[in-house]
C-alpha cells in the first residue's frame, strides 16, 4: 500500500542576513574599525615614548627638565584633562537617559575643559621657544615637543569632534547614530587622558628628579 503523499512544507524564511539588520552592522564594522585605530595610536605614541626614552638625557649643553618644567603649572593642565575624563562620563549617562540638554552641558564643559588644557600646552611652547629652548635645541628638546604635541594634536582633534557631536544633538537629538559616535569618542578621550598620565609621569615628575 503506497504511503499518503503529504504536502511539502515550505521553508521557513531565514531572510538575508545581511539586509536585515544594515544599521547595527554598519555600527558594529565601524567600532571595529575603531578599535583598529586605537591600536594604530597606541604604536605610534609607543614610538615616541621609546624615542624619548633614548634622548631624554641628550641635552646637548642645553637645559634639563629641572631648568624648565614648573610642575605645579603641569599639574593643573593635568587636572583639566582628568576632570574632562569625568564630564565624558557624566555625558554618556545623559545620553543613556535621552537628557539631551544635561548631555549637551556635560559635553560643553568637557569642551571647555579640554581647550583649558589646549591652552595651558599652547602656553608653556611658546614660553619655552621664546626662551631659546625650541625643539632644535637638543636631542632631549625634540623628543620632549614630539610627544607632547602630538598628544595636544590629537587632544585638538577631539576637540573639533566633540564640537561637531554637540552641534548634531543640537539638530538632530539623540539618535541611534550619534549615540554610537558618543561611545567612540569617549573611548578616544579616555585614551588621550591614559597617555597623558604617561607623559605627565615620564616626562615631567621623572624630568625634574634627574
Amino acid at each position: 500500500m503506497t504511503p499518503a503523499m503529504t504536502p511539502a512544507q515550505p521553508l521557513p524564511d531565514l531572510g538575508n542576513p545581511v539586509r536585515e539588520h544594515p544599521d547595527h552592522d554598519s555600527v558594529d564594522l565601524t567600532t571595529f574599525g575603531f578599535w583598529l585605530y586605537l591600536m594604530t595610536d597606541c604604536v605610534l605614541f609607543s614610538a615616541l615614548f621609546a624615542t624619548y626614552a633614548v634622548l631624554h638625557k641628550n641635552f646637548a649643553g642645553g637645559p634639563t627638565g629641572k631648568d624648565l618644567f614648573d610642575i605645579p603649572y603641569v599639574f593643573v593642565e593635568t587636572l583639566c584633562l582628568l576632570l574632562s575624563s569625568t564630564t565624558t562620563g557624566f555625558a554618556l549617562l545623559s545620553m543613556q537617559r535621552q537628557d539631551r540638554t544635561r548631555l549637551l552641558c556635560w559635553l560643553g564643559l568637557t569642551a571647555l575643559l579640554g581647550l583649558g588644557f589646549i591652552g595651558m600646552e599652547i602656553h608653556e611652547f611658546i614660553r619655552l621657544v621664546s626662551a631659546g629652548n625650541g625643539p632644535q635645541r637638543s636631542g632631549f628638546l625634540s623628543a620632549f615637543f614630539t610627544l607632547v604635541g602630538t598628544h595636544g594634536l590629537h587632544v585638538t582633534i577631539g576637540l573639533l569632534w566633540m564640537i561637531n557631536l554637540i552641534l548634531q544633538i543640537g539638530r538632530r537629538g539623540i539618535t541611534v547614530p550619534i549615540q554610537s559616535r558618543l561611545i567612540r569618542l569617549s573611548l578616544f578621550w579616555h585614551f588621550l587622558d591614559l597617555i597623558w598620565i604617561g607623559v605627565f609621569t615620564l616626562v615631567y615628575l621623572m624630568g625634574v628628579r634627574s
